[in-house]
């Protein structure tokens, strides 16, 4: 019998139907039971008036209604998920579409996919070709064929893929990792599941990086890290990763691209949106969409501490985006990149905490996703690596 290891798009689409029957179907039907309650006084007043009458009937027949649209979803995907177990259907990984899927679902729900669905989580690995790279001298020297000792590790934020660094590429003809191999780094993009906790990935990271220093080809002498939003999270998470690790005593500068080190105000929003709308019968449903999100939806919410603290032989380079030229503009200060702030990308506040006090700072004008390929950032990083 062949064992699967690459999740087809049929897998997807099972996921999808569970999902729908979960939480789709569920919050249409408690949110539409709720507003028959109230309309028909069910919300209020005793079962045994007479009044009520026509409201339960109301509700029973709707009951029954998306129960069996709910019997035939879970039909759907468990059908879907046999035929994906003989192996038909198109793998996931074949084309950028399926592999955005792929990513957004393990950032939405990537902790809820590790326990119930390990198939369509994301192991985090180094990526060529949209393929995993081996952490093996052979797969190393295979995959990295004019490896220097001058690594740059590129982690992506929540819901991307090692992909997104190619974004703007149209416009610009080029890459951080591209320019980065012009001075003489070699660029490794990496993918992980952005839906585990940052710590978990952390851990993860720092044993990734260890076996890359131990089988990199051409031995490792100098080591980047480059993280985009939720990506700086998890290397400063796995800086701080007890034990006696080889490659952090290489590492030279760590940069970080909108990353929300003190948290993200629409992380925040969602968390809180979610509170408030279960307070209410009649919208109670649409906060159980919200309360599906990942763990690591929720390590955004406050970022990482004074805990998690540099290394003290690295370089820190933080870069900071808002929608206005001004940071100090109210539509800048309020909304920063559209995800992140400005004092967050920077670790600082209002109280004089300051993560990263010898650290240098980049602003620019533009959006969160502008810093994944941007000229201004090109060449600071030209100048902080070369």
């Amino acid at each position: 019998m062949t064992i699967r290891t690459e999740p087809s798009l049929l897998d997807a689409l099972a996921l999808l139907a569970h999902v729908a029957d979960e939480v789709v179907v569920d919050t249409v039907r408690d949110t539409h039971l709720a507003w028959v309650g109230r309309v028909h006084g069910l919300l209020d007043r005793p079962l045994g008036l007479p009044s009520a009458l026509p409201g339960l009937g109301h509700r029973v027949v709707a009951a029954s209604v998306y129960a069996g649209v709910g019997l035939s979803l879970k039909g759907v995907s468990a059908g879907l998920g046999a035929a994906a177990r003989t192996g038909a259907g198109p793998a996931m990984e074949t084309g950028p579409r399926g592999r955005f899927v792929r990513s957004v679902a393990n950032g939405l729900i990537g902790d809820r996919l590790e326990r119930e669905r390990p198939l369509l989580a994301i192991a985090m690995a180094p990526r060529v070709g949209g393929r995993d790279v081996p952490l093996t001298s052979a797969g190393l020297a295979a995959a990295y064929p004019t490896a220097t000792g001058r690594v740059a590790v590129f982690l992506h934020g929540l819901c991307e893929h090692e992909g997104f660094w190619e974004r703007g590429r149209e416009r610009r003809g080029t890459t951080y990792g591209e320019e980065l191999a012009g001075l003489g780094w070699t660029p490794v993009m990496l993918r992980a599941n952005t839906g585990l906790s940052v710590r978990t990935n952390g851990a993860t990271l720092a044993a990734v990086l260890e076996q890359l220093v131990e089988s990199w080809p051409a031995g490792v002498t100098e080591l980047a890290l480059i993280g985009h939003s939720m990506g700086g999270l998890v290397i400063r998470a796995a800086t701080a990763v007890q034990g006696d690790w080889t490659w952090r005593e290489r590492v030279t500068n760590v940069v970080t691209l909108g990353t929300p080190h003190l948290g993200a105000p629409l992380a925040r929003g969602v968390k809180q949106g979610s509170g408030a709308l279960a307070r209410l019968p009649e919208v109670a449903g649409f906060g159980r969409i919200l309360d599906q999100r990942s763990v690591g939806v929720d390590d955004l919410i406050e970022g990482l501490d004074e805990d998690f603290a540099p290394l003290p032989h690295a370089h820190y380079r933080l870069v900071s985006a808002t929608l206005a030229a001004s940071p100090r503009h109210p539509t800048s200060a309020f909304f920063g990149d559209m995800l992140v702030r400005q004092p967050s990308a920077y670790g600082r506040d209002r109280r004089g905490r300051d993560l990263f006090p010898d650290s240098e700072v980049l602003h620019l004008r533009g959006h969160h996703f502008d810093l994944l390929n941007d000229d201004r950032v090109a060449t600071a990083l030209t100048r902080w690596l070369d």
